[in-house]
């Protein structure tokens, strides 16, 4: 297999992802009744973020944090539904490519994950 190489491999990633988070009923309503993501809007906005991180391509402005504050807002984002995320995320790549970039992808995520966890804890504690 492959590295991670171009914005086409990033599309697989997400869109193999996406099938994966909406099959799944144990994540899947945050996706089509919290926000009633459109996908065809979405992939584009994801592979972006990711190429800008992965392959340093840039183009990603929307604030990350809040999307994920604001969705919590909706539905609460638990510590196991981040990890069904990134069970679903990890799958993905793994499934499709391997190599450094893979592995900077999947480091990444967890960060994600992580800090996306504590803003959620501060702001439930009222410190942000």
């Amino acid at each position: 297999m492959n590295d991670i190489l171009t914005q086409e491999d990033l599309y697989k990633i997400v869109d193999d992802f996406y099938k994966k988070l909406l099959s799944d009923d144990a994540i899947s309503y945050i996706f089509t009744d919290v926000v009633k993501v459109k996908l065809e809007e979405h992939l584009p906005i994801l592979v972006t973020f990711w190429s800008q991180s992965i392959l340093g391509t840039g183009g990603y402005f929307n604030n990350l944090t809040q999307i994920h504050l604001d969705l919590n807002a909706k539905s609460y984002l638990s510590k196991e539904l981040f990890e069904i995320w990134l069970n679903h995320f990890e799958t993905a790549i793994n499934e499709n490519f391997q190599g450094i970039n893979c592995e900077r992808m999947k480091n990444q995520a967890h960060n994600l994950s992580t800090i996306m966890q504590i803003k959620i804890a501060k702001e439930k504690e009222g410190k942000l």
